[in-house]
């Protein structure tokens, strides 16, 4: 069986990190092979260093096309240390964030292009795409809200210093991957609680995918 490369996109505050961290779970005993989780930028020590510089929030005077080329520097490390070797592997893969964004937040957030961004990309991947990504949709003053309400300031990073204009485009940025790529990127609403979220992405998963997974919802089950 091959391996099954799976991304999940939304704004900041969509709690990609909450609902990634109960779908793994259920997914590792449903699933016919192993399941892994990472993360971008990071996933791999080099790509975490970079992540580093990426989102530290003293790193004002950073010029976004740097930015750009940072997260596409990152992702490549990530790629040949964790990606691919996963794939190979014929693990479940799933990847808090991957190059769409990117494509949201250089190419629409910072108006570098979405297209110049995506080709960058290309270039850093070889490529590559997931075979499913599931994007959180919350509108991003909401995203910004939660992020306020739940992280203490000194865990805010660059990004989450941004002020609201620039999320809009961010949000606008997904709002035009979701219309180019229907097949591949599946909306699910984020604004509802986290089981009712975490419940939905399984459901998309698991009947899209059905080859890796028990039929009886459990390892081993008939």
């Amino acid at each position: 069986m091959k391996g099954l490369f799976i991304s999940f996109e939304g704004p900041d505050g969509a709690g990609k990190t909450s609902v990634l961290a109960e779908l793994v779970p259920r997914l590792e005993v449903r699933a016919k092979t192993t399941v892994e989780a990472t993360r971008e930028p990071g996933g791999s020590k080099i790509a975490e260093k970079i992540r580093q510089i990426i989102l530290d929030p003293a790193n004002t005077a950073m010029d976004p096309r740097t930015e750009a080329l940072l997260y596409a520097a990152a992702r490549r490390q990530h790629l040949v240390e964790k990606v691919q070797p996963a794939l190979r592997d014929g693990k479940i893969l799933i990847s808090d964030r991957f190059v769409d964004s990117s494509i949201a937040y250089q190419g629409a957030g910072r108006a570098i292009g979405m297209e110049e961004i995506a080709q960058i990309n290309r270039f850093a991947t070889e490529g590559l795409t997931p075979d499913l990504t599931i994007f959180l949709a919350i509108d991003p003053l909401e995203g910004l809200r939660r992020i306020k309400q739940h992280r203490f300031k000194e865990d805010q990073d660059r990004l989450d210093l941004e002020l609201p204009a620039f999320h809009e485009r961010v949000a606008k940025g997904y709002e035009i991957l979701c219309r180019k790529y229907p097949e591949r990127i599946r909306p699910v609403d984020a604004s509802r609680p986290l089981a009712a979220v975490v419940s939905a992405c399984e459901e998309v998963i698991t009947q899209k995918f059905p080859q890796y997974f028990y039929e009886g919802g459990e390892r081993g089950a008939k």
